[in-house]
């Protein structure tokens, strides 16, 4: 593959992340609509169930997907992820009744959305530095991507949730409309550049699927405890208060849900744009600030199930998204610098990986319930969350990847890239 000249494709990451965008929205456009799913008679386990099972997608797309495009390229693994985010909102949509089909709808989203995550990310990282655009700082990617990704999260669910609680159609429009959004999408990363050489001889897929950086210890003792409270503090925001609330807000139970996504998402997406200046190769310092954000998220959360009072549901609701942002930007920027010259996607499918276990909360939560008070099994978050932060303080600056002491550094040097304009 022939190499360009510096930045001669210096918003090239743009193309990529409107497909970010765009399936992140497929993929969080259901959480609001939970609560007309329990009014349309299904039950609040069942729904619970359905929020978890798009992670039965996420994670072996997310698994098989990262490895392979650090082989094989990130063209090849990345574009079929629009047509798959398409066939989920198909699903859902047409499937409104039957659970099956709700089910499968899910998957596709998950399918969808673990390839973006994981090849998504790692490409838009490679297409923010040279040689494809002018010399950024080191995190820009890592931030291009996680603010792509949360503007779709929230932007889906709060228009999912107006569309269904005030317009026709409550259980079709909202999948019509992300339909169409990520066709115009998906158009223009047709022609973005291939970063990676797709190897002559990739090997073997279970050689592929191997992962060493994942066993670097900086990541152990630092990434993988906070990991799967990136998308459990989401959780509980977003799916947990607004189902526990329901019952006060009569007529607008789905506008308040998506309420609660809309002060979620809008605080992590702030967050991640002001978190910039917390985050250093020296330390852990990022991932301690976002985990002690989680464990006043989780406190906050439980003293509204206590009380059930709206105000401070919304407080929560805020608290819980500024420690989303804070953890997927940090743990994204952590995994990062671990990764090794063949294996960055790899390394953040991983993350990923763990960090969506979270979403199975709500399932574990509702099946505890008949016996654990919710602002009980909350308050146990919290602790459990401090008890996690205290693992990462200890970890605080050991076991720092070579050379990620000096400002900006990274363990591996400038990247170098592979890049082709070419489909």
């Amino acid at each position: 593959m022939m190499s360009p000249a510096a930045g001669t494709h210096p918003r090239a990451w743009l193309a990529v992340c409107g497909v970010l965008f765009s399936v992140a929205w497929g993929g969080n456009e259901f959480t609001p609509l939970l609560v007309l799913y329990r009014l349309e008679g299904l039950s609040a386990q069942s729904v619970n169930v359905l929020l978890a099972a798009y992670v039965v997608g996420i994670v072996p797309a997310l698994l098989v997907g990262g490895p392979l495009s650090d082989r094989l390229g990130r063209r090849p693994l990345m574009l079929p992820a629009p047509l798959l985010g398409v066939v989920g909102s198909g699903l859902i949509a047409w499937g409104a009744h039957l659970h099956a089909l709700l089910f499968a709808g899910r998957v596709f989203s998950g399918l969808a959305l673990g390839l973006v995550m994981a090849v998504g990310t790692s490409w838009v990282k490679e297409l923010s530095q040279p040689p494809v655009a002018s010399a950024a700082d080191a995190g820009s990617g890592a931030r291009r991507a996680a603010l792509s990704l949360t503007a779709g999260f929230g932007l889906g669910a709060v228009v999912a949730a107006a569309l269904a609680q005030y317009g026709p159609l409550p259980t079709l429009l909202p999948y019509l409309v992300n339909i169409a959004v990520t066709v115009v999408l998906a158009v223009p990363a047709l022609s973005a550049p291939e970063t990676v050489a797709r190897q002559a001889d990739p090997g073997r897929l279970r050689d592929d699927l191997r992962i060493p950086a994942a066993r670097h210890r900086r990541f152990l003792l630092v990434v993988l405890p906070m990991a799967p409270w990136v998308f459990a503090v989401a959780a509980c925001a977003y799916a947990i208060l607004p189902a526990l609330v329901a019952h006060r807000v009569p007529g607008d139970e789905i506008g308040f849900s998506g309420l609660l996504c809309l002060v979620a998402l809008s605080c992590g997406f702030v967050t991640q744009q002001l978190a910039r200046s917390l985050d250093t190769p020296r330390s852990a310092r990022a991932v301690v600030v976002a985990l002690a954000v989680t464990v006043v998220g989780m406190s906050v959360a439980a003293w509204a199930a206590a009380t059930l009072d709206l105000r401070v549901t919304v407080l929560a609701a805020a608290v819980l998204g500024c420690a989303y942002g804070l953890l997927m930007l940090s743990g994204l920027q952590e995994a990062q610098r671990i990764a090794g010259p063949d294996d960055l996607a790899g390394i953040i499918a991983v993350f990923y990986s763990i960090s969506y276990l979270g979403f199975f909360v709500p399932t574990v939560f509702g099946a505890l319930s008949g016996s654990v008070s919710y602002p009980v099994m909350l308050a146990g978050g919290a602790v459990l969350a401090a008890l996690c932060l205290l693992v990462v303080v200890l970890g605080w600056s050991r076991h720092l990847p070579q050379g990620a002491g000096s400002p900006g550094g990274s363990h591996r040097g400038p990247d170098r890239v592979k890049i082709s304009a070419r489909p």
